[in-house]
């Protein structure tokens, strides 16, 4: 057993759109990332995804709407929904989501990431 200190997390790296694994659970990874710009229209058809805002605004973007996230604030977003993530300002977000998930989901792309790194 080890804590995990956040703060400490995100300052060891810099990179958007690249989540690092600080622990695992139950088959789930915890997971930072630093956010900023537009991702990709992406679902994942087998894992539901949650964004927990922890320093700046995370607007996700849905086929039917949107939801914006402030810190402190957290969405589910459940397996098959479509969703764009979107930062105009740098935002930190701890995502949980089954060690499976795929970052680009069913999109896949230059962006998909498959061998995280471990912080």
């Amino acid at each position: 057993m080890r804590k995990v200190n956040v703060e400490e997390k995100f300052a060891q790296f810099e990179e958007t759109w690249s989540p690092r694994i600080v622990a695992e659970l139950n088959g789930q990874h915890v997971k930072v990332a630093r956010l900023q710009g537009e991702f990709v229209w992406h679902a994942h058809e087998h894992e539901d995804e949650l964004f927990w805002v922890v320093r700046g605004r995370l607007t996700l973007r849905f086929r039917d709407g949107e939801q914006t996230l402030g810190p402190g604030e957290l969405i589910v977003v459940p397996r098959g929904v479509e969703h764009l993530p979107v930062c105009e300002e740098e935002t930190w977000v701890v995502l949980f989501e089954p060690a499976s998930t795929v970052n680009t989901g069913t999109a896949g792309g230059e962006r998909t990431v498959t061998d995280l790194p471990r912080l």
